[in-house]
């Protein structure tokens, strides 16, 4: 394969997968990301890895966890409903601490909805993944590229803090086209698993994979334990990128397709005279706090920009402390989010300031 490549946004994960080491995955169609699992079925067998297209999403994430259990990388793929039938598997992965990657390409609901883009699952991934006291770290690419970056990026992680990472993305992202670095990485050398179960041929104790206890202590133990590493999490891999802020007198935040719609706005607030910037986490788990903290000293609002009825817009809020106005602009049920729409937002929230 030649190191740049046109790839669609959806393909561009699958690659990403196999060149991560990941051998397994299991998969069940529904649009619009029905071609990471078209192109698994292709790729998996030319590099002996296991493709299997399973009964249910259910049936998909639970045996994500058979495979994460033994120590292999493995991969699930889904939309927003298939996304929300994984919950009690998620939960049951994070009970085991276990690593596995994720990946949902939203689309519009609630319920069935519609096909097309929309960014509304932000409280799945960052609130409500499942049951009980438990994040996924969450990885939100703008672009083809990132979306290649990223999930070669998310077995790294997933195996670093035994976790289940999320890749969340949108329609957009999974249909378009753009051209894609393929080039091989530099290896990171995946640590060991002897928590894995692999059999022990009689040479090391047993280990087994649980998520049971029923011993409120030890249960409250291992929630204390796991929130620990969370917290190394949120210090050491938040991540962000800003455009045009140094001199902001408004933000706009946004990520995902949103964001590259929004830096178009940015360009125009500024031909305008508005000192308009951009900032774009790229973990929305954990959330860039620091960096939103920061800008808010000079900042004097900001406006969330989201495909959704409104949900990062708390994340903002909470991140400045209620310091600043918080606006949103927003666009749900499948409808993007256009430039003028978050010009408007913004000179309306500016010339109240």
């Amino acid at each position: 394969m030649p190191d740049k490549v046109m790839m669609k946004g959806n393909e561009a994960v699958a690659e990403a997968a196999i060149m991560a080491g990941c051998r397994h995955y299991y998969g069940y169609p529904i649009t619009p990301q029905t071609e990471i699992a078209a192109y698994m079925s292709k790729r998996m067998p030319q590099v002996g890895g296991t493709y299997l297209q399973a009964e249910s999403e259910i049936a998909a994430i639970n045996m994500v966890l058979g495979t994460a259990a033994a120590g292999k990388r493995a991969m699930t793929s889904s939309s927003s409903p298939g996304i929300a039938l994984k919950s009690e598997g998620l939960s049951y992965l994070a009970g085991c601490d276990l690593p596995a990657v994720l990946v949902n390409i939203q689309r519009g609901g609630p319920g069935l909805g519609g096909i097309q883009p929309s960014q509304a699952d932000y409280f799945l991934a960052t609130r409500s993944a499942g049951h009980g006291d438990f994040h996924l770290l969450t990885l939100a690419p703008y672009t083809v590229q990132e979306m290649f970056d990223l999930s070669y990026a998310a077995f790294d992680l997933a195996d670093k803090y035994r976790m289940t990472v999320m890749l969340l993305c949108d329609g957009v992202l999974g249909q378009m086209m753009e051209p894609v670095d393929v080039s091989p990485k530099e290896a990171v050398p995946p640590p060991a698993k002897d928590w894995a179960v692999t059999g022990t041929k009689k040479r090391r104790k047993k280990n087994i994979i649980n998520s049971l206890y029923l011993v409120p202590e030890e249960l409250e133990k291992q929630n204390q334990l796991r929130y620990e590493r969370y917290g190394t999490i949120e210090e050491n891999e938040a991540r962000n990128e800003t455009y045009r802020t140094d001199d902001a007198d408004i933000i706009i935040a946004a990520y995902g397709a949103s964001a590259r719609i929004a830096r178009n706005a940015v360009d125009i607030l500024r031909n305008d005279g508005i000192k308009a910037g951009l900032v774009r986490p790229i973990t929305l788990w954990p959330f860039p706090k620091k960096t939103f903290l920061a800008l808010a000293e000079n900042a004097k609002a900001f406006v969330a920009v989201e495909m959704s009825m409104g949900q990062m817009v708390e994340d903002v809020e909470m991140a400045v402390r209620c310091s600043r106005p918080v606006a949103l602009c927003s666009r749900t049920g499948g409808v993007i989010v256009q430039p003028d729409e978050i010009v408007e937002k913004v000179k309306e929230t500016y010339n109240k300031l």
